[in-house]
């Protein structure tokens, strides 16, 4: 297959920022970057190589690994002569970014890939990531940390083509992000910037319903900030989706938690006293409203249900009770419109969910190429 004229567009990948030195990129597309442009490899049984190589740098990785990668379970009885084949393609294309032929090394029994920090984001995250672990306080760890994730762009290796790749080695990586992100989420609640936490936990926990521990973050940064409503929503949307797609309760952290919520056991956050819009003062925490408590109590016995912006419909059944309380068995209320607000309990400020990353330098141009 010969190579492609290049297409032009622009990407959120930043360029090599080493003194010439291409690199390379795994923890998104599949990608060569210096210092002008970033090449985004099209699918195609040498990508697949490279992103095995690149996945597991400076080690070997067997001949037989990188073959099941390339042709999954058919392995063709030309297998071996191909494998090289791809070898040569990939080297000729790294001689076009001054990349040695012999970062990628013939050893007994198969290959390996030499890297470093400089030269694959992987590495570059991992080296950030022991720098974050060694650091003096949590807002240096912090910033670190947001500096590793900024190297990411989910999800990773869209442009490999390999089901023995995304099943082995895909979720290996996404591990790592998940791991890291929760860390950052820990260190945002432990420094009280429960607020400001919220406008990337909501979306981020949404975005993977089954990892239960971006529930428990987002949940508590609600709670702490006096959104017990909120929080309450919250449980119950991920209690219902493990439900259904798993047929599981939450686990013992999120009902522990759900279960202080509805006792008043978790302290919110102090907070600085100010005014509400229209002038009213605003709460600074302390012990949870009452009305709160009811209202929580009263949605979990299934009396109320909640709709949007806090808002909250009488039940049938609580409807009934207040009709025969008082004395009006014949005559029935007036219908209550689905979406008339019975109380308000928390505010609502939902603006664009902010991304979990530092700002990228400036997008570089990119061009798609084949091996």
């Amino acid at each position: 297959m010969g190579e492609s004229e290049p297409e032009q567009a622009n990407t959120g990948l930043p360029p090599a920022t080493g003194a010439g030195r291409a690199r390379f990129t795994v923890l998104g597309l599949l990608a060569i970057a210096d210092s002008t442009e970033v090449a985004v490899l099209q699918p195609s049984k040498p990508a697949a190589l490279l992103a095995a190589l690149l996945v597991r740098p400076n080690t070997v990785v067997s001949a037989e690994s990188l073959q099941r990668v390339i042709w999954g379970e058919e392995t063709p009885a030309t297998a071996k002569a191909a494998l090289q084949t791809c070898v040569l393609r990939l080297r000729r294309l790294f001689g076009k970014y001054g990349i040695s032929g012999n970062t990628i090394e013939a050893v007994p029994g198969g290959y390996r890939m030499a890297a470093d920090a400089q030269t694959l984001d992987l590495l570059h995250f991992r080296s950030l990531l022991g720098r974050a672990a060694d650091a003096p306080d949590l807002s240096t760890e912090l910033d670190l940390l947001r500096e590793a994730l900024a190297l990411w762009q989910l999800p990773v290796l869209t442009n490999v083509h390999s089901d023995a790749l995304h099943l082995d080695e895909v979720p290996r990586l996404t591990e790592d992000w998940l791991r890291t992100a929760e860390r950052i989420f820990d260190i945002e609640l432990a420094l009280g910037r429960c607020r400001e936490a919220l406008a990337e936990l909501r979306p981020v926990a949404h975005a993977h319903p089954l990892h239960e521990r971006f529930w428990e973050q987002l949940i508590e940064a609600l709670n702490r900030t006096g959104r017990r409503a909120e929080a309450l929503a919250e449980y119950r949307r991920v209690k219902k989706h493990l439900l259904t797609e798993l047929g599981v309760d939450p686990g013992p952290a999120l009902r522990r938690l759900e279960l202080d919520i509805l006792r008043g056991e978790s302290e919110p956050a102090p907070r600085p006293a100010g005014r509400r819009p229209g002038g009213a003062p605003e709460s600074t925490g302390g012990a949870p409203a009452t009305g709160e408590l009811v209202l929580a109590s009263l949605v979990q016995a299934g009396l109320l249900e909640e709709g949007p912006h806090g808002q909250y419909r009488m039940h049938d059944l609580l409807c009934a009770f207040t009709r025969a309380a008082a004395g009006s068995r014949h005559r029935a209320p007036p219908e209550q419109p689905a979406d008339h607000p019975v109380h308000r309990t928390a505010e609502h400020r939902r603006g664009p969910a902010d991304r979990l990353e530092s700002p990228r330098q400036a997008a570089a141009p990119l061009r798609t190429t084949e091996v």
